[in-house]
């Protein structure tokens, strides 16, 4: 860590300096200032990097006990489940559960969503299509459906 903040510090001084040798020579009060205040700059930089490194690890951290509570609850749904199950006698209920879970999260429940999708497009052009053309049918149904 030392080494990156000396290494870091002699980048921003050299690169200053390299600038200001430009315009004109510059002093030995001025070369000491500008490797002082590239210090500080470099240690005040490594701090916050430092603290990035720690949310990550943190972050990290959390994701990881989340996940193993969600392993620990689902674990313990499966034992209650079972423990039931041969109270009541019944072995078959936990084999349809297990095949039920692992059914939901492989993916029915995309290829639903999308053949409901397809049949209201289908549905909402010919009405449209209809009450274009012509206007006194949609009154007459509406007649119709109030004497009924």
């Amino acid at each position: 860590m030392k080494t990156k903040k000396k290494s870091l510090a002699t980048e921003i001084a050299s690169s200053i300096e390299a600038k200001l040798s430009e315009v004109s020579k510059q002093s030995k009060k001025v070369k000491k200032a500008i490797e002082k205040s590239a210090d500080k700059l470099a240690d005040r930089i490594s701090k916050l990097f430092k603290k990035e490194e720690d949310k990550k690890k943190k972050q990290a951290a959390k994701a990881k006990k989340k996940a193993d509570e969600k392993s620990k609850k689902t674990a313990k749904k499966t034992k209650k489940s079972t423990v039931k199950a041969e109270q009541n006698g019944q072995a078959a209920p936990i084999a349809s559960t297990a095949t039920e879970t692992q059914a939901s999260k492989v993916s029915p429940a995309p290829k639903a969503p999308a053949k409901a999708k397809t049949a209201p497009a289908t549905k909402s052009t010919p009405t449209r299509s209809r009450s274009r053309t012509t206007p006194a049918t949609t009154s007459a149904p509406e007649s119709t459906t109030s004497e009924s």
